[in-house]
């Protein structure tokens, strides 16, 4: 900083400090924040090329002279100086003002005079060339910045609704590939589901199979032996062949002829023949030997008959 004005207070009277002709290229914003009861400010005929940010922060600024200076720019915050009535920007080089300049509501004097300004700014500021017309500068600048503003917050807003609805977009995307992969798993989770319930089922019917196999072989097994026992049993019961009605005959009539002979024996041998009872029997005993002999040639006859038959077959 210029050493001229190192000591501020020498620039001070009452609530005005005037820094013009002291050659400055910055605005000392640091020594100026000191004296918070300064408000107006004279900053003309130097060689100021830009207001620091820091500047915005002098918000108890009510008048500023930045005249005849090389400002190419002016900060973005300068909007802040909401106390800011009286501003003189003549002759610098200005092309545009910041979009907030639309805040400076207390402004009522503004002299664009003699700066580069675009074709819409330099038409809502006039020509500033007496104390109304600046006032009016003041007035039709504001409302041109303040429609300046409209349009950057209009802009701002769509540009904030279209970056929402990006967002809202890749929100949806990022929910439907979600719910793809909530699907992929589900239906994976649902395969393997299936796989193993087909390997128990497949399993369980192998065994099912082992089971009914096994009590077939049981079953055959038990077949076999009951069919083994039906066998044995029926060899075991199989009829004995059927003895000769003749035989039996035959030897019905040797027992009767044995016992009617014990009892011939006995009447005829001993000496019982005389007692009473021996009588019938002895009588009966000859005629059975009589009937025995009949019978025996009829026996005789069948036999010889009976083994022709069997020759002749």
């Amino acid at each position: 900083l210029n050493n001229k004005v190192l000591n501020l207070k020498d620039k001070i009277s009452g609530n005005e400090v005037d820094l013009s002709l002291c050659n400055l290229t910055e605005v000392p914003v640091r020594e100026l924040a000191l004296f918070p009861k300064v408000t107006v400010v004279d900053l003309s005929c130097n060689n100021i090329t830009s207001l620091p940010p820091e500047f915005c922060n002098l918000t108890h600024l009510v008048k500023v002279d930045l005249s005849k200076n090389q400002l190419t720019g002016l900060p973005d915050d300068l909007g802040n100086l909401v106390n800011l009535q009286h501003l003189d920007l003549y002759n610098n080089k200005l092309t545009n003002l910041p979009v907030s300049f639309s805040q400076l509501r207390s402004l009522k004097w503004l002299d664009l005079k003699d700066n580069p300004l675009e074709l819409g700014l330099a038409k809502a500021a006039g020509d500033c060339l007496d104390e109304k017309q600046c006032k009016q500068c003041a007035t039709k600048v504001l409302q041109h910045m303040r429609a300046i503003q409209e349009e950057v917050d209009h802009a701002r807003e769509k540009r904030l609704l279209r970056e929402k609805e990006l967002e809202r977009k890749r929100e949806a995307k990022q929910r439907e590939r979600e719910a793809r992969e909530r699907e992929a798993r589900k239906r994976e989770k649902a395969e393997e589901k299936e796989k193993r319930r087909k390997e128990y089922n497949a399993q369980k019917a192998a065994l099912a199979a082992q089971e009914q196999q096994k009590k077939k072989s049981e079953e055959k097994k038990k077949k076999n032996g009951q069919a083994a026992g039906d066998k044995k049993v029926a060899v075991e019961s199989k009829p004995k062949p059927r003895r000769s009605v003749i035989g039996l005959i035959f030897k019905l009539l040797l027992l009767l002829l044995v016992g009617l002979a014990g009892v011939a024996a006995v009447c005829h041998l001993t000496d019982l023949q005389k007692e009473a009872f021996c009588l019938p029997i002895n009588a009966a005993v000859d005629d059975g030997l009589s009937w025995a002999k009949e019978q025996q040639i009829v026996l005789r006859q069948l036999v010889h008959t009976n083994t022709k038959d069997i020759r002749g077959n």
